[in-house]
């Protein structure tokens, strides 16, 4: 299969048509191989508009809704970013290329671990990993230029409002079937703005139940 075509193929007719039109976004779509981010089963499926399976049961996320959403982070070089759900790595291999700095936490060690290599083979060695409940874990008070959540939930987590940097910036998809929303969440005075980016439906985030349960008002 050539790849390097099919990935042009992807930029042009699935990422433009959906309205990511920021050049350092496509560029950076058009460098990363998704080839090495999928299982060898799906590789015929690598660059097809679909969300495709991971190992785990989780879920890697079509194409045009990681650029959309990060599109959405307006990153620019030494932005620090905190990414929820390593997943396959795709989507922190697309924050890296645009940042530089990104921690990017999983409750699945062994999912993660093959995200990083993944992630290795392509360059991009220089990633802070850590395992562990992202929505429920304060973290160690560090805070971040962007956060990018990479499943949906049933609302913005208060916990990672309160790790944006003022002007700090949040993607995040929220709600349930049949229609969620993608919000960009911005920290300005103290306050948190909220704007719609679009409608989707994407699979909810892996995290325990307990955490949803403690988190979230049902």
């Amino acid at each position: 299969m050539n790849f390097e075509q099919a990935r042009f193929n992807m930029v042009e007719q699935q990422i433009r048509p959906w309205d990511v039109l920021d050049f350092d976004v496509l560029d950076a779509l058009a460098e990363i191989p998704r080839e090495y981010f999928v299982t060898e089963s799906q590789l015929a499926y690598a660059y097809s508009d679909k969300t495709l399976p991971l190992p785990n049961g989780g879920s890697m996320l079509e194409p045009k809704i990681v650029a959309r959403l990060v599109q959405g982070l307006a990153l620019k070089p030494g932005d620090k970013v905190l990414e929820i759900g390593t997943g396959s790595g795709y989507a922190t291999a697309l924050l890296y290329k645009l940042s530089g700095n990104v921690t990017t936490v999983d409750i699945d060690s062994a999912q993660q671990q093959r995200a990083k290599e993944a992630l290795d083979k392509i360059g991009l060695n220089n990633i802070n990993y850590q395992i562990g409940d992202g929505i429920a874990d304060e973290g160690d008070g560090n805070l971040f230029d962007a956060i990018y959540v990479g499943g949906s939930v049933p609302e913005a987590p208060d916990t990672l409002k309160n790790r944006l940097k003022e002007g700090g910036r949040m993607v995040v998809v929220v709600g349930g079937a049949p229609v969620q929303r993608a919000l960009l969440i911005t920290r300005e005075g103290g306050s948190y703005i909220e704007k719609v980016l679009f409608d989707t439906l994407i699979p909810s985030l892996a995290v325990p139940e307990k955490s949803l349960a403690a988190k979230f008002n049902f």
